[in-house]
């Protein structure tokens, strides 16, 4: 395996107690700050990332190709990964392309990523064989990443954020957007403890059948320690509204540190919003992930600040 302890700080994901606004029940919350491991490839891009990165070099290929949106943390992230590591990167971006670039392109550009975009509707066909061996043509012998990092060899390093936590716990609690990093998770756990996965778009149900699949070619094993909870999308991805802008500034003010406003701030707001409704038993302890992807937030500002009080 790559050496990566010069650029990569996994000591540096620590577990911290946090308050959630509006909460008075007696009920632990800590957060594993995996944004902290670098401030670029951070939180569950790296552990989705790191074990990828050594299966490429270990076939002996020298170019990354993945796939994201115009302001994709996994593309930013996949960009500053071939820069520090010294492979190359290709980005197929879902959408038109069009100028000035947004700070997420601008920076995966600049770090040498090479950017081809492509409609909508072919983007939806980018697992089919057909497309693979489009981009196979076209690239070359490239390593491929699916959307946003995810596949069975990413659940190694996600499973990697349960077995780092040093302390007890009864739940532990993720954002989704792919599926990969909670299915680590729950492999990561193994039937023990339990684990709550918050899909940060509308309609998130569908995570279900993939996490559970990517469990199972992973493991060989199939878990019912975990549950799906759809509630708190806020009207779908990237979507906010002026309560969960509210909620997210006063978690930063209660906590000194910042969510980001796509994923973890929704998931933080849905087990604020349980421990109220008595979901979790008096005196149990939750472990929340803090997924990163902070550089989003650059993207979401004027939104956020709009729905500011």
């Amino acid at each position: 395996m790559f050496n990566y302890s010069k650029y990569i700080k996994e000591e540096n994901a620590k577990i911290v107690p946090v308050k959630l606004p509006g909460v008075t029940k007696n009920i632990k919350v800590f957060m594993k700050r995996t944004e902290l491991v670098h401030p670029i490839i951070s939180g569950n891009k790296w552990y989705k990332m790191k074990y990828n990165i050594d299966e490429m070099l270990k076939q002996k290929k020298d170019t990354l190709l993945t796939f994201g949106g115009a302001f994709s943390n996994h593309i930013h992230a996949t960009a500053e990964a071939g820069k520090l590591f010294g492979f190359k990167t290709i980005g197929i971006i879902r959408g038109e392309e069009y100028e000035p670039l947004n700070i997420t392109l601008q920076h995966a550009k600049k770090n040498g990523l090479e950017l081809h975009y492509i409609n909508r509707t072919k983007f939806r066909e980018r697992d089919t064989k057909e497309f693979i061996d489009e981009l196979k043509d076209k690239f070359g012998d490239v390593y491929i990443l699916p959307l946003g990092g995810t596949n069975t060899i990413a659940l190694k390093g996600c499973a990697e954020i349960v077995e780092t936590v040093d302390i007890d716990f009864d739940y532990i609690c993720s954002a989704s957007g792919s599926g990969g990093t909670f299915a680590g998770i729950v492999a990561g756990l193994d039937g023990k403890q339990k684990g709550i996965v918050f899909p940060a778009l509308k309609g998130g149900e569908f995570l279900k059948k993939i996490i559970e699949n990517l469990v199972y070619n992973y493991t060989g094993k199939r878990y019912n320690n975990w549950e799906i909870n759809t509630d708190y999308h806020f009207g779908g991805f990237a979507k906010l509204t002026t309560e969960l802008v509210n909620f997210t500034t006063e978690f930063e003010k209660l906590n000194g540190f910042p969510l980001d406003y796509i994923y973890t701030n929704k998931m933080m707001y849905g087990i604020a919003d349980l421990i109220q409704k008595g979901f979790f038993n008096e005196g149990e302890k939750i472990i929340a992930v803090h997924s990163g992807g902070l550089q989003g937030n650059e993207g979401m500002k004027s939104r956020f600040n709009s729905l500011l009080k």
